[in-house]
């Protein structure tokens, strides 16, 4: 570890990253491309395998970041490695032949969101002063917490109130340090598990409708309405283990009450939908991990604030038929999730 230069190496894959941008700046490629198609070409070629380079660098410092690269560029994650052993090393010299001639790239988009100024306040008090520091603050924040709830016992005199005060408090403390008002919106705020559907049936009163009873690890199992009638037999459905998002308000569908939803993935047209899987081994009742995006989920999330209908149009299924936030896979402890033919889909 002591022979570990992190600064150094982050101050490298930076240098890289500027010359990169000047190679593609001076070689006016726009201009290549209507003047010599195949300089253009090369120049393409080299700059997107240098981004491949780039991504590989940055994955120790932003591993989410170089997810997002990945995605866009349409390429595998086992491809972010820098071996001796596997040449990769020598190949990085020659980054004009990373992609091969007639590569697809993913869906372009922006790789950073501006952050609000409620988000940049959020995350200034949250990381402020050393690790030292925080833990030092989080302790005197308790210590404060139980000598109000001591404090407002003793000169009540009165069980009751005691006992509000401290549910009081305890309200007080899971609304600065687990849902904040400003805490940012991200797949963080998401409570996916996985399930395991054991029972299914169609919707007494609705011919598209599935009406399943799924085990989320919980002591009872959640029912849940999905539209799914017209794109997977019941004898799919049935005792499959599938992904879960339990935090959503409940509703009724026509007469049943949905507790939760199944995602599944379709296609542009919508023709084709699969359920995302998770891997055979993974524990019912898990929690979806996504690297890089920490934290507790909502309780429940509140409608009003449309948490989902934000974080959705950024899941989405990749070439390799994982399932994806941002280009950040769908995790569990035994693997990713995937899906069995929709590439490039929508996920909800």
């Amino acid at each position: 570890m002591e022979k570990v230069k992190l600064k150094q190496g982050l101050k490298t894959a930076m240098s890289i990253s500027s010359e990169g941008n000047g190679y593609l700046q001076d070689s006016q490629f726009w201009k290549l491309y209507k003047e010599d198609p195949a300089a253009c070409a090369i120049v393409v070629k080299t700059s997107i395998g240098l981004v491949h380079l780039l991504a590989t660098l940055f994955e120790p410092f932003m591993p989410s970041f170089s997810h997002k690269v990945l995605g866009q560029l349409n390429l595998p994650y086992e491809t972010l490695s820098l071996s001796d052993e596997k040449g990769d090393v020598e190949q990085a010299g020659k980054p004009w032949n990373i992609v091969p001639a007639g590569h697809k790239i993913g869906k372009p988009e922006p790789l950073f969101s501006e952050m609000k100024d409620e988000e940049v306040n959020y995350y200034r008090r949250k990381f402020a002063g050393s690790q030292a520091d925080r833990v030092e603050r989080a302790a005197a924040e308790a210590i404060n917490v139980a000598e109000q709830i001591k404090k407002t016992t003793i000169s009540d005199g009165v069980e009751k109130k005691g006992a509000e005060a401290k549910k009081s408090a305890e309200a007080r403390r899971k609304s600065t340090t687990s849902t904040p008002k400003d805490l940012p919106v991200s797949i963080a705020r998401i409570d996916i598990r996985v399930g395991l559907i054991t029972n299914v049936q169609k919707h007494p009163d609705a011919d598209s409708l599935y009406v399943e009873e799924i085990d989320v690890g919980e002591p009872a199992k959640r029912t849940v309405v999905s539209g799914l009638v017209k794109y997977i037999p019941l004898e799919e459905m049935q005792n499959r283990k599938v992904l879960v998002v339990c935090n959503l308000k409940p509703a009724s569908m026509r007469g049943i009450k949905s507790q939760a939803m199944v995602l599944a993935a379709s296609n542009d047209d919508h023709t084709i939908v699969e359920l995302v899987s998770p891997p055979e081994d993974a524990s019912v009742g898990e929690r979806l991990k996504f690297p890089g995006f920490d934290g507790e989920p909502d309780e429940v999330l509140n409608p009003k604030k449309k948490i989902w209908e934000t974080v959705q149009p950024d899941l989405h299924t990749t070439t390799d038929l994982i399932a994806c936030y941002k280009g950040v896979p769908f995790t569990t402890s035994a693997g990713v999730c995937k899906v069995s033919s929709v590439t490039c889909g929508s996920i909800k």
